[in-house]
């Protein structure tokens, strides 16, 4: 993670590097010593805040010993032993549990995680996902479908928080609705049995940047201590760990405190090859079988540019239960014949998104943007809505500036927002600033989405350009730096 200067005080020599003589360089010899680190990377550890022996420890060897424990969640997160009572209630009496999760591999992987736990402990689960076509989020046809299919329990995955019409609509048919999400919450109270989400005002869990699939993990958890209790079979959370280390490391969430230590445990569980779709994927990727690299396990980076982007493609191109079969799929053969379809929706993707991506960077460079623009705001007729958050990626690599993708078709337009790391620009409340343009937006800090009409861009292009113009002090243009190596 990058600090927030552009250059750190120590300068590191090439082959036997050495610290600067500095407060910093000193803490880092003496951290370098203590563990037998090159005083590179003891320094690197300083400059992130983490320059005594025992952070350091838990920071380069993280452990499962390490997660606060489900009892600690459920006394301070909000909601969540209400709703760990009412799941578990659900499992024991037989009731039959709707899973309802976003298309990107957050809600994808937070939806597996849940359904293949339930099924262990014996629930009958009705998965399902959300289609891009159909928009972002819990709709009201989806609450509908959940009640006439006989549930009277659903939990929203990486969704909900903001989705007020489709639990009012679930609530008048009698259904209960858990919310796990880890987006930013709006002021209007949701109309559910349960919201666990770690940024509500309410919660007083430390740690607030976990993911949903692993505030997901944390309820699978408890559901099972409530299991036990009972008397009732429960299968082991832990086996659940490869998907939690996958939608963490896919949604680019820090990787320190709870999420450092499911990610290192959740890699070890991913190499184990034991979930035949995600075996599968690794196959076809060169990380496992005869073309895998010899004895190297696998990383984060594995899993971010070769695994992640094959669970996006199906929801950024149209149907994400592609993707939550995979994860979900028992049988060899199936197994590969979804993680091959999912290899070729990744291609078509790509050949869409660098479509969109020339023609957004022609519509800077003609409008003269970005100059002292606070951001670039781009639309255009029928680009794909599955792709506009990672060309607005791209244009915040190229320009510097946070960045606005907007797909119109008819007289809607439907976006994505992303801003540079240390900009300081928080993205959903710039979007709040600029709410009276918008038919709807949700999101966090560094990522969000936005839907509205399509003669409001004009006007929600020079509101946000105005809302998230660069602080005082930031400096968007340069790359942060921790030290320099010569």
């Amino acid at each position: 993670m990058p600090t927030s200067s552009a250059l750190a005080s120590a300068s590191l020599g090439a082959g036997e590097p050495g610290a600067a003589d500095t407060d910093d360089g000193r803490r880092a010899r003496r951290l370098a010593a203590a563990l037998g680190l090159r005083e590179l990377t003891a320094a690197l550890l300083v400059r992130r805040g983490i320059g005594d022996e025992a952070s350091a420890r838990r920071f380069l060897d993280p452990r499962l010993a390490q997660l606060r424990a489900p009892e600690v969640a459920g006394a301070a997160m909000a909601g969540f032993a209400t709703a760990a009572d009412r799941l578990a209630r659900a499992v024991i009496e037989g009731e039959p549990v709707g899973l309802f999760g976003d298309y990107d591999a957050d809600g994808v992987t937070t939806t597996a995680l849940l359904a293949g736990f339930l099924r262990g402990a014996g629930a009958r689960v009705l998965p399902r996902v959300a289609h891009r076509d159909a928009g972002y989020g819990f709709g009201v046809a989806m609450a509908e479908w959940f009640a006439d299919a006989g549930c009277r329990l659903v939990i929203t995955c990486d969704c909900g928080t903001s989705d007020h019409d489709a639990l009012e609509a679930a609530r008048a048919r009698g259904v209960a609705v858990i919310i796990v999400d880890h987006h930013q919450v709006p002021e209007r109270e949701p109309a559910a049995l349960a919201l666990i989400n770690p940024h509500q005002a309410t919660c007083r869990f430390p740690f607030k940047g976990l993911s949903s699939v692993g505030v997901g993990f944390y309820l699978a958890a408890a559901v099972r201590t409530r299991l036990r209790a009972a008397s009732r079979p429960a299968p082991d959370p832990r086996d659940q760990l490869d998907l939690a280390a996958l939608g963490t490391i896919a949604d680019l969430v820090p990787l320190v405190d709870e999420n450092r230590v499911l990610v290192a445990a959740g890699l070890r569980e991913l190499g184990r090859g034991r979930r035949p779709g995600l075996r599968a994927v690794l196959e076809a990727q060169g990380l496992w079988g005869p073309l895998a690299p010899a004895a190297r396990p696998l990383c984060a980076a594995d899993v971010a540019f070769k695994v992640a982007p094959l669970l996006n493609a199906p929801g950024r191109l149209g149907d994400a239960q592609l993707a939550v079969d995979l994860l979900l799929a028992e049988d060899e053969v199936r197994a590969m014949e979804l993680a091959a379809a999912c290899q070729e929706a990744n291609a078509r993707r790509r050949r869409i998104q660098e479509e969109v991506f020339v023609a957004a960077c022609a519509q800077v460079e003609a409008a003269g943007l970005p100059g002292a623009a606070g951001a670039v705001v781009v639309a255009g007729e029928g680009w794909h809505h599955g792709v506009v958050g990672i060309v607005a990626s791209k244009l915040v690599d190229r320009y510097h500036r946070p960045a606005i993708v907007i797909g119109l078709q008819g007289d809607e337009g439907r976006g994505s927002a992303r801003v540079p790391r240390g900009s300081g620009v928080h993205l959903y409340r710039a979007l709040a600033d600029c709410a009276r343009h918008l038919t709807r937006f949700g999101g966090h800090a560094a990522a969000a989405g936005l839907s509205l009409r399509r003669e409001a861009v004009p006007s929600f292009a020079s509101a946000f350009a105005a809302a998230a113009r660069e602080p005082a002090g930031a400096t968007l243009s340069a790359a942060p730096v921790d030290a320099e190596v010569t």
